[in-house]
């Protein structure tokens, strides 16, 4: 098994691609070693040490590590959980708790929300899954989408001219009524 690495935008994370589907649908973002306990693979890669966040995409992984460790001194422990879990035949997910998605949004803006959410499917959430991370739908209130950054994108210094710059420039495009994005914390 060869597992690829990429750098991302974010210099504390580090995309790994291990040449295989990781998860089929969704995305599943571990934010700390407790909420790992719902993966074997985020538990195993947590124990490794040093590493702060455990991100799963389709066909990738996305490991945020501590501050002030050098990728060198814990790259191979990564990449050796990773390879041990994919040869055990264990699966990704406990279960399917884990997965993350779009939040369902009950009220008069529903055809508002759909645009958002459609416009974030196709657009945006492709583009960032290249750097390793998503985004997902939080909330719509008076003209302002609150978003949900994960893997990547949650605390890469470049995150918010992403959603300034680019997300909420394309939203306004499209949407009149969206006046402003702002991001939420897990």
């Amino acid at each position: 098994m060869f597992i690829q690495t990429e750098s991302t935008p974010n210099p504390a994370t580090l995309k790994f691609l291990p040449g295989q589907s990781v998860l089929a649908a969704g995305t599943a973002d571990f934010p700390n070693e407790a909420a790992a306990e719902a993966s074997p693979l985020a538990a195993r890669i947590f124990a490794t040490g040093n590493v702060t966040g455990v991100f799963f995409g389709p066909d990738f992984v996305t490991v945020t590590k501590a501050d002030g460790v050098e990728w060198a001194h814990i790259k191979p422990g990564i990449l050796g959980a990773i390879m041990e879990h994919f040869q055990s035949g264990q699966p990704v997910l406990g279960d399917e708790s884990g997965t993350v998605g779009h939040a369902v949004h009950d009220g008069p803006d529903g055809e508002i929300v759909n645009q958002i959410k459609e416009l974030l499917d196709t657009r945006v959430r492709p583009a960032v899954a290249q750097d390793g991370g998503d985004i997902t739908f939080h909330g719509f209130d008076r003209g302002i989408v609150y978003l949900h950054m994960q893997g990547a994108c949650a605390g890469c210094p470049s995150s918010t001219m992403t959603l300034k710059m680019g997300i909420e420039n394309l939203l306004r495009h499209y949407i009149p009524e969206v006046v402003e994005v702002r991001p939420v914390a897990a």
